[in-house]
């Protein structure tokens, strides 16, 4: 059976995608608003979680401003390992997420590590791990979009 969002599902995530509220209950505040419970909330948020409608659910962090970093990195996985490189790479703990490609470079992840100097180290070990030769693209600049996607 196919999860199908209702319209409070669709007014959560519109809602919740413009932020949380700063607060010590900012699920209290946030159902407030939407004219529901705090348990209501949470447990729409979990099922859409569970029915892969919502893959992460979370707070997005300035990493470099606590020492850390993240970088968008590529690799070229030979379609017959494909696969297994992804597991491979999904497996260490600093990669927040991947994605495949139609190019030469196929395989793209987010490297997310607590201090700069950790990324050389990680980028070694994965592609060691992998089999495969890892471009890391750092950030240059950071741009703020704002991205909204209503439901």
């Amino acid at each position: 059976m196919t999860f199908v969002p209702d319209a409070l599902d669709r007014r959560i995530i519109n809602s919740l995608q413009r932020g949380l509220p700063l607060t010590p209950r900012p699920y209290a505040a946030a159902a407030e608003v939407l004219e529901i419970d705090e348990t209501t909330l949470l447990a729409r948020l979990q099922a859409l979680l569970d029915a892969g409608i919502l893959t992460r659910f979370g707070p997005l962090f300035q990493i470099e401003r606590a020492g850390g970093r993240f970088v968008l990195c590529a690799c070229h996985a030979p379609e017959e390992r494909l696969e297994a490189v992804i597991d491979t790479i999904n497996a260490h703990p600093e990669v927040a997420h991947h994605y495949a490609r139609t190019h030469h470079l196929n395989l793209w992840f987010v490297l997310a590590v607590r201090h700069a100097a950790d990324v050389g180290p990680a980028l070694q070990r994965i592609g060691r791990d992998a089999g495969v030769d890892i471009l890391p693209f750092p950030k240059e600049r950071e741009y703020f979009v704002n991205l909204y996607l209503p439901v």
